[in-house]
């Protein structure tokens, strides 16, 4: 998509388009040509964040009853694994004015009650789903059968979180907006708000949340079993969604280098946002009143391990226990709940998990 836009850190990063904005592309152009009689090879398209988007059409057909063409979908500069998969629309007449939607190739099927959907219904977004229809409706007031398809989106789909909320078989026809943001913080909390909701819905009411990769490896190690969510370094945004969405316990699994920075009241940890590991140290070390040479000594460090050895070389180990009891009072302090039940797992890819 060219022309617009956004600015992350600094950068200059094109916008694409959605899954659900090529449905409702191809969609809206096998109506044309069914009513036509013409392939046509491109449309336009309005999308909810009222951005009018003209799309090519690519592998336009026309047959006895039916008409099908593709999309090819558009990620800008976003690193989204769906980037350059084509989304066709096959699209059929029917004897009433009905507009009926339905997933084949390559889209995944609803496996657990959710916001999406119900159980055996493929994979196509509520706002999607909106769109074809509206942009149907502006070419014809006829009925059509629609049939949104994606060859390749099955094994696309096992690269996407579609599984942990109940999606199986392919990809989702997504996007509230129909424009992609590049690398959007919106996005990957909307991930987690959906994977937080499926847990929920299952009748879950404890959840173990991490933030990166090997902190689902931690958890495995340590022995937790449950629900988890990836949480990237959204720590105080999906804590505080999980608490007001009525889960009742919280367990948090996370590298030193992150929750030292927690334990100080940072609850984005993202280097870009704030980078107070060694204040975090220095602070449980003046608490504990370590010798200044040794606040020196952790100033100088450049990661969290180092000044682990620092801590644990000169005998204040043991501030490891307050960082821990510090991410659990300013966790409870910021969801306003004294009470409130949370557990902290720290580890270091050194010392191992941190009591």
């Amino acid at each position: 998509m060219k022309g617009m836009y956004v600015v992350k850190d600094g950068k200059r990063l094109r916008c694409g388009y959605t899954t659900g904005s090529c449905s409702a592309a191809a969609a809206k152009a096998c109506v044309m040509m069914l009513e036509s009689g013409k392939a046509v090879d491109s449309v336009s398209i309005g999308t909810p964040l009222g951005i009018t988007l003209d799309l090519k059409i690519m592998d336009p057909h026309i047959d006895d009853g039916y008409a099908s063409c593709c999309v090819v979908k558009d990620g800008g500069d976003d690193p989204d694994v769906t980037d350059g998969i084509k989304i066709y629309a096959r699209v059929s007449k029917r004897d009433d004015s009905d507009i009926v939607i339905d997933g084949g190739e390559g889209i995944g099927r609803i496996t657990r009650k959710g916001p999406f959907g119900n159980i055996g219904d493929a994979a196509i977004n509520p706002v999607p789903r909106a769109m074809i229809k509206n942009e149907i409706r502006k070419v014809s007031k006829c009925g059509f059968n629609v049939l949104i398809y994606a060859p390749g989106g099955a094994e696309i789909g096992k690269k996407t979180f579609n599984e942990n909320i109940g999606i199986e078989g392919g990809i989702s026809i997504i996007g509230t907006s129909g424009i992609v943001e590049p690398m959007s913080d919106k996005a990957l909390l909307k991930t987690i708000y959906i994977e937080a909701d499926a847990i929920y819905d299952e009748g879950y009411r404890e959840i173990i949340l991490f933030p990166g990769n090997y902190g689902e490896k931690m958890v495995d190690e340590i022995g937790l079993s449950g629900k988890k969510v990836k949480i990237s370094n959204f720590i105080g945004d999906s804590i505080s969604y999980c608490y007001n969405k009525g889960f009742r316990k919280i367990t948090l699994v996370g590298h030193i280098g992150k929750l030292s920075k927690l334990s100080i009241g940072a609850f984005n940890t993202h280097s870009r946002v704030c980078d107070v590991r060694m204040e975090a140290f220095i602070y449980y070390l003046a608490l504990a009143k370590a010798p200044y040479e040794i606040l020196e000594m952790v100033k100088s460090c450049v990661t969290t391990e180092e000044a682990l050895d620092v801590v644990f070389g000169n005998g204040f180990g043991f501030i490891v226990h307050d960082m821990r009891k510090g991410c659990v009072d300013r966790i409870r302090r910021y969801i306003k709940d004294d009470a409130f039940d949370i557990d902290i797992y720290m580890y270091s890819m050194k010392y191992g998990v941190l009591e």
